[in-house]
C-alpha cells in the first residue's frame, strides 16, 4: 500500500510499505478520510516521544474506513462495516483504570498510521474504541469523532453552566470547537485569535456571541472583562494553544471565584509564575484535561450524528494522501483549520 512516514523532524515519506494483515482479534481498515491534527503538525516540527518511538513510523491518527478483513474471533465486526477508531483505548486494570481514570491508563494502547490506503486496528482498540457509522454519517464527519471527544471530555470536566461566560484563547480546531460546545451548553461565549481564517469559523462554526481579534487587542485583558457582568471578568477562561506565556496571562480574565482550563498542551519541561493570591484569596479554580475516554469518544460521534456540531465547516480542504506534507505546511503558514486527505 501507500503510506505516510515518518522518519524524523520535517521528514515525511510517500512510499510503499506492506499492509499488516490482522492477527488474532484485529481488523485491517481501508481508510476513506484522514484529517490533519494540531498534534501532528507539533510532531512533524520536532518529534513526539510517545506517538514516535521509532523511525520510520506510520504517521496521523484522526480517520475513518471500511472494515477490510478481521481477523480470527473479531465480533461484531465484518468486511464492508463503515467504521471509526480512536487512536487509543485504556487497558482497564491498571491503578488508574480502576479508579476510572480511563485517560490516565499507564499502558494507554496508541495507534497511529491513517496517513495510509490501510491501518490495521490492534485488539483492545477493536474491543473498546471501534464504532460503526451510523447511517447518513459521512466518513469525512465520522473521522472527527477522535478530536471532538478530547473537547467533550474538557467540556465536560469544566462543568459550564447555562447563563455562564466563557472565553476561549486560541481557536484552532480543539478552540473552535471547545466555544461550539459550551455554547451549546448554555453559555455566552468569547473567542479570541489572530488568523482571519479561525476568527471567520468562531462565527460561523462555533456561533460565538463575540469575537476578539488579537492582532487589533494585544493586551486583551479589558475588552474580555468589558463583556461581563459589571467587568468582574470571565467566568470560564479556557487555554487552547498550549503556550506557558498564554497560560499565565489567562488568569488575569477570570473573576473571582472563577476557573481556569489550561486545555492547551504545553511543551514538556516548560514551567509557569501565578500569582498565589489569584488561587488562594481570589479562589480561582484551575483545571488541565487530558486525551479521552471510550465514553466520550461515543458521546462525540453522537454529537456529529445528531448534528449539534457541523464539523465539516472546519475542513479548509480536501487534499490526496500524497500531498500529507504540503498539508501539513499548509497549516504552519496559517492556511488551513483541517485538511482532509483522502488515498
Amino acid at each position: 500500500m501507500k503510506a505516510i512516514r515518518y522518519y524524523a523532524p520535517q521528514d515525511i515519506r510517500y512510499e510503499e510499505v506492506e499492509v499488516k494483515e490482522p492477527d488474532k482479534n484485529e481488523v485491517l481498515v481501508r481508510i476513506q478520510a484522514a484529517l490533519t491534527c494540531g498534534t501532528d503538525v507539533k510532531t512533524f516540527r520536532r518529534g513526539h516521544p510517545v506517538l514516535i518511538k521509532k523511525t520510520p513510523s506510520g504517521f496521523g491518527h484522526e480517520f475513518s474506513g471500511i472494515v477490510e478483513k478481521v481477523g480470527e474471533n473479531v465480533v461484531g465486526f465484518k468486511p464492508g462495516d463503515r467504521v471509526v477508531a480512536a487512536n487509543s483505548a485504556p487497558c482497564g486494570k491498571c491503578f488508574f483504570c480502576l479508579k476510572k481514570q480511563y485517560n490516565l491508563c499507564e499502558n494507554l494502547d496508541l495507534l497511529n498510521g491513517a496517513y495510509a490506503e490501510f491501518i490495521t486496528i490492534p485488539q483492545r482498540i477493536v474491543e473498546k474504541n471501534l464504532l460503526k457509522i451510523p447511517t447518513g454519517v459521512s466518513f469525512e464527519k465520522a473521522a472527527f469523532a477522535e478530536p471532538l471527544a478530547n473537547v467533550v471530555h474538557g467540556v465536560e470536566r469544566t462543568n459550564i453552566q447555562p447563563g455562564d461566560t466563557v472565553g476561549v484563547i486560541g481557536i484552532g480546531p480543539i478552540g473552535l470547537m471547545f466555544a461550539r460546545l459550551a455554547k451549546l451548553k448554555g453559555a455566552k461565549v468569547i473567542a479570541a485569535g489572530r488568523n482571519p481564517l479561525k476568527l471567520k469559523m468562531a462565527e460561523e462554526f462555533a456561533q460565538c456571541d463575540e469575537v476578539i481579534d488579537l492582532k487589533k487587542y494585544p493586551h486583551p485583558e479589558k475588552i474580555f472583562r468589558s463583556f461581563t457582568e459589571g467587568n468582574r471578568g470571565l467566568d470560564v477562561a479556557v487555554e487552547c494553544v498550549g503556550l506557558p506565556e498564554i497560560w499565565e496571562k489567562t488568569f488575569e480574565l477570570v473573576r473571582k471565584g472563577g476557573k481556569v482550563h489550561l486545555f492547551g498542551g504545553c511543551k514538556s519541561g516548560t514551567t509557569v509564575n501565578i500569582d498565589t493570591k489569584k488561587i488562594h484569596y481570589d479562589e480561582i479554580q484551575i483545571i488541565s484535561v487530558f486525551h479521552h475516554t471510550p465514553q466520550y469518544f461515543r458521546e462525540a460521534l453522537d454529537l456529529i450524528t445528531d448534528g449539534h456540531v457541523d464539523v465539516t465547516k472546519l475542513i479548509t480542504k480536501k487534499m490526496h494522501l500524497s500531498e500529507a506534507k504540503e498539508a501539513i505546511l499548509a497549516h504552519e503558514r496559517g492556511e488551513a483549520i483541517k485538511i482532509l486527505l483522502t488515498p
